[in-house]
Formats: structure tokens, C-alpha cells, sequence
């Protein structure tokens, strides 16, 4: 039967909806399109190969040497020492970290995220003063012990390399990094004739100065029957395994890396805009724990299914407590800074956690409510139809947005003056009613000799540069767009200072601020869809 004619237009947008937003694996990596994760994902149980030497206590901290068992010729790897510190802090918190000895001289130093650990918590140290010795699963060698909190002990076990934290008296294992032996530190290097260590996707190549640098692990959590937490993906709360029986032969690790995804596949690992490398598992046999790995590289992580070593060789005894869950933590770079939550309870986890990172503030009363927001209002005359209509239908609401188009040619702290001249007034005429404002900022800023908060930026030198030194230029809703280096603290205070009522211009004390495309968004780098695709089909209902 043909379609009445007044179908046609609904057709027509139905077919360009499912070409503007149907899902493009091609333009996204994959594990096997990037080096650290596929190689990592290779690794046999028991292939890691240190073992803890020179164990000491230093400034209140266990401080231990890992070292090659055994030279292996034929590796390209620097066969040099890592020094792993080991500390312990108030509420059953303890802190790994491993890093190349900075005495070794290695090419440069690590990244390391700075300012993200709160002060307080750091006062919270508990000061090691000794270390008991004691042999573990019938090793030949000693293992390190020491006090984590009450009914809770910390364990450096020598040779196979281990940490994990286990109860007092019946030494069950709570949590552990590295029982499958599956830990592997890319050191830094000098380059050598004939290394590529550029990587290449698309159209884009990374060239990797100082060589590939990844870093991974195995973390178990014992007596769990789920594990939770890694955001944001659009699967499950409980994460499902990625790897062993019953799970696809070519399925992807959840992966950690921020985009501004605005098309994905339900139930897939696949990372959006968020990543927090915190998990938390939860189980009949013992309750909760959780990890945290403090570090802002690309992630892959397993979640590794019952008996998904089963089948393969190992040279290592692996422990015997099966009732577990194994995961394996997957990075391009950075250190190894990682944090063991002993719990007991989901809610003690979280007191843990948030201890390290801070507490989350509560907001405002008014931020629970009701919210009106669409792109775009036209101007202002449509802001106060639009607030208007819900009088009239008796509909509450107490806050209404404005996206980009507001500003002044997607300068942000801007006002269209010919389109919302007078933008005080209008903020005024909602807070009268109860009523609060909300306008868009976005951390891409135009390139446009013009937009003072540009000149100032780039003659200051705060911009993030590219590889060759010079301002990186990267296209966002503006166009050609620059980023503010927020790593630095001078910057930060300087952007802070753009939100006061001050530089604002067209601000009042009812108006709030919505910071937006924070992975941040990048439309011409080497994973993002392209954008043109889904802009041209603007729906007004």
C-alpha cells in the first residue's frame, strides 16, 4: 500500500535520524588497536617476573625493591628496579605505589595526578614502626606483615611478588593486586635506530617520545559475588565479565577514556563521558570492598569470569579461595598509586573512598526540582513565553536553561546583545517568581583576537600546547577553539576569577553556571564522530 502523502516527511526524517546517529564502531578503538591493551590482555597467569627485596620501614612507610627474578636477554624492557611504598592510613585505608627509581635517573618523571588527594586524609598517616616476618602458603621465602587496622593486616608477600590485605587471625584475603601474577611496568627508555614507537589511528599518530610506558595488574576481590563502580557505561550496575567461559571470544575490556559520545550501543563496555577508576565489590561471604587507582591515562579493564585461567599453563600457585572475583586493570601510562578500601560495608567503602577524594557537597535545594532546558532558546521574548506557558498550565518549575546560543558568537561569558539585551533584567524577572537561571560554559575557547578572555589566555601562555610547543588548535561548537591548561593552579584561579559577578558582565547573584563538554569534546580528534552529521536536523515540537 503507498503511503499517504503526509507520511512522506515522517519517512524522510525517520531515515535521516537512523543515518545521523547509527553507531560507527569504525571511528572508535578497539583492545586490539591499541598496543598497551592488547599486549596486556596476552599475558599469561604467572608471567610477572619480581619478586620484593630490601624490604624496609622509611618515613612510616613499608619501602621494598622490585627486581627480575631472572635477566631475560631477549626483552627490550630495562631490566631496572621499581621501588614500591607501602602505606597505611586511619579507618582501614592502605595506599600501594610503584614507580622507577628517580635514583636510576630514568629519562623523565612519570605523570603523576596531582591535587586530587585531600589534605586531610594525608594527615591521617598511620606511622609504620616495624614489620613482622612470615612465611605464606608455603613460599620458601618471607613475606612482609603490617598492622592495617583493627582485625585487618597489610602483606607484601616476596617472592611471588603480591600485596594484599587479609583479616587478622584467619588470614582471609580481603583484597589483593597481583595473586594471578599477571603485574607489567613498561619502563622509559632512550630511543634506539629502528624503533617505531609511534602509534597510529585513523589519521591521527601518536609519537610517543619516551616509548610505550603502559602499566597492569591483576585485582582480586575476595568473598564477592559483584563488582560495581568504573563509570560511565550503558550496561548494568553489576559488571558483567569481559573474559572467560561463556563471554564472546573478541569482547572488549570496559574501557576508561572520556568522550563526548552522544551515539552508543546498549549493554556494552564501551566508555562515555566519565572515568573513575574506583570499584567496589559486594558479596554474601564477607560484605564489601573497594580499589581505587589514581590515574588519568587510558584504562582498560577486565572483569574476569569463573575459571577464566582454566585451561591455560601457570607456572604459579594461585590461592585456593575460589569464591573471588579477578579483574585486570589495563593503563597507558602514569604510576602505579592505588588504594585498598577494606570496608567491611558498602557504606564503609564509600566513607573510605570519599575520605581520599573528598566528600561530594550537597546541592541546592532548588537543583532538585524541576528543570527547563532545550537547545536553543531564540531570545528573550522566547524565555518569557516559555515561562509564561507554565503559569498559565499551572506547571511548577524552578530553574531554566540556556545553551550556546545565547552568547555572543559561542563566546562564553557573552551575551547576543541584539537577542538578550538585557540580560540582567531578565534573570531579575525569574528570580521574582522563585525561579533561577542557568547558562552554558564550555572549556573550548574561540580563537578570535577579539574575545578578550582569548588575548588574555594565549598572552599569558595558558593554553595546553600541542606537540610542537605552540597552542593546541582543535575545532569545537565555536570553530577553531584552544583549552585552558587547568593542571596548573595559576590557571585555575584565573578561570575561576571569568565566573565572579565582576568579569561576568550581564551576571547577577541568581544566575548559575553549567560546565559542559569537560571530557573535553574535540570534534577533529582521532575519536569523535563527526558532529555535521547530527547538527542540520533541528527538531521543534
Amino acid at each position: 500500500m503507498r503511503a499517504p502523502p503526509l507520511q512522506y516527511p515522517l519517512l524522510l526524517l525517520l531515515l535521516l535520524l537512523t543515518s545521523a546517529y547509527s553507531w560507527k564502531k569504525e571511528e572508535f578503538r578497539n583492545c586490539n588497536q591499541t598496543p598497551f591493551c592488547k599486549s596486556a590482555r596476552s599475558r599469561k597467569p604467572g608471567s610477572c617476573n619480581l619478586r620484593a627485596t630490601d624490604v624496609s620501614i622509611s618515613d612510616g612507610d613499608l619501602i621494598a625493591r622490585l627486581v627480575p627474578k631472572e635477566e631475560n636477554p631477549e626483552s627490550e624492557q630495562p631490566n631496572k628496579p621499581l621501588t614500591l611504598t607501602l602505606s597505611v592510613y586511619q579507618d582501614g585505608v592502605m595506599r600501594v605505589k610503584i614507580d622507577e627509581d628517580q635514583n636510576l635517573n630514568p629519562p623523565k618523571k612519570r605523570f603523576e595526578v596531582p591535587e586530587v588527594i585531600e589534605e586531610d586524609f594525608l594527615n591521617t598517616k598511620l606511622w609504620l614502626t616495624r614489620v613482622k616476618e612470615e612465611q605464606i602458603d608455603g613460599d620458601s621465602s618471607f613475606s612482609s606483615v603490617i598492622y592495617l587496622s583493627d582485625g585487618y593486616e597489610g602483606v607484601l608477600r616476596h617472592d611471588p611478588f603480591e600485596v594484599f590485605a587479609r583479616e587478622n587471625g584467619s588470614g582471609k584475603r580481603v583484597l589483593s593486586i597481583n595473586s594471578n601474577g599477571l603485574f607489567d611496568f613498561e619502563q622509559l627508555r632512550e630511543k634506539k635506530e629502528g624503533d617505531d614507537w609511534e602509534e597510529r589511528f585513523r589519521s591521527h599518530t601518536d609519537t610517543r617520545p619516551y616509548g610505550p610506558q603502559s602499566i597492569s595488574f591483576d585485582v582480586s576481590f575476595y568473598g564477592a559475588d559483584f563488582v560495581y563502580g568504573i563509570p560511565e557505561h550503558a550496561t548494568s550496575l553489576a559488571l558483567k565479565p569481559t573474559r572467560g567461559p561463556n563471554v564472546e571470544e573478541y569482547s572488549e575490556p570496559y574501557r576508561l577514556f572520556n568522550l563526548d559520545v552522544f551515539e552508543y550501543l546498549h549493554e556494552s563496555p564501551f566508555g562515555l563521558y566519565g572515568s573513575i577508576p574506583f570499584m567496589i565489590s559486594h558479596g554474601k561471604a564477607r560484605g564489601s570492598s573497594g580499589f581505587f587507582w589514581l590515574n588519568a591515562a587510558e584504562m582498560q579493564i577486565d572483569i574476569l569470569g569463573s575459571d577464566w585461567n582454566s585451561n591455560k599453563s601457570s607456572k604459579i600457585m594461585l590461592p585456593s579461595d575460589k569464591h573471588k572475583i579477578d579483574t585486570l586493570w589495563m593503563s597507558e601510562a602514569g604510576v602505579v598509586d592505588t588504594f585498598f578500601f577494606i570496608g567491611p560495608g558498602p557504606k564503609d567503602v564509600v566513607r573510605q573512598y570519599t575520605s581520599v577524594t573528598g566528600r561530594p557537597s550537597m546541592p541546592q535545594l532548588f537543583a532538585t526540582a524541576y528543570h527547563q532546558c532545550r537547545w536553543n532558546y531564540r531570545d528573550e521574548e522566547d524565555v518569557y513565553n516559555v515561562d509564561s506557558k507554565f503559569d498559565e498550565h499551572d506547571i511548577p518549575y524552578d530553574v531554566l536553561w540556556l545553551d550556546i546560543e545565547h552568547t555572543d558568537g559561542k563566546k562564553y561569558f557573552t551575551w547576543d546583545r541584539i537577542l538578550f539585551p538585557n540580560p540582567e533584567e531578565m534573570q531579575k524577572k525569574l528570580a521574582a517568581k522563585g525561579r533561577h537561571m542557568v547558562t552554558i560554559v564550555d572549556p573550548h575557547i574561540k580563537r578570535d583576537e577579539s574575545y578578550h578572555i582569548h588575548k588574555e589566555a594565549s598572552e599569558k601562555g595558558f593554553y595546553v600546547k600541542d606537540a610542537t610547543g605552540k597552542d593546541y588548535d582543535g575545532w569545537c561548537w565555536p570553530g577553531s577553539s584552544s583549552y585552558t591548561d587547568l593542571l596548573n593552579p595559576e590557571i585555575r584561579s584565573w578561570w575561576s576569577d571569568k565566573f565572579s559577578l565582576d568579569s561576568y558582565v550581564g551576571s547577577t547573584k541568581y544566575l548559575y553556571i553549567w560546565n559542559d563538554m569537560n571530557e573535553p569534546s574535540v570534534f577533529n580528534g582521532p575519536e569523535m564522530p563527526n558532529r555535521v552529521a547530527c547538527c542540520p536536523i533541528r527538531l521543534k515540537l
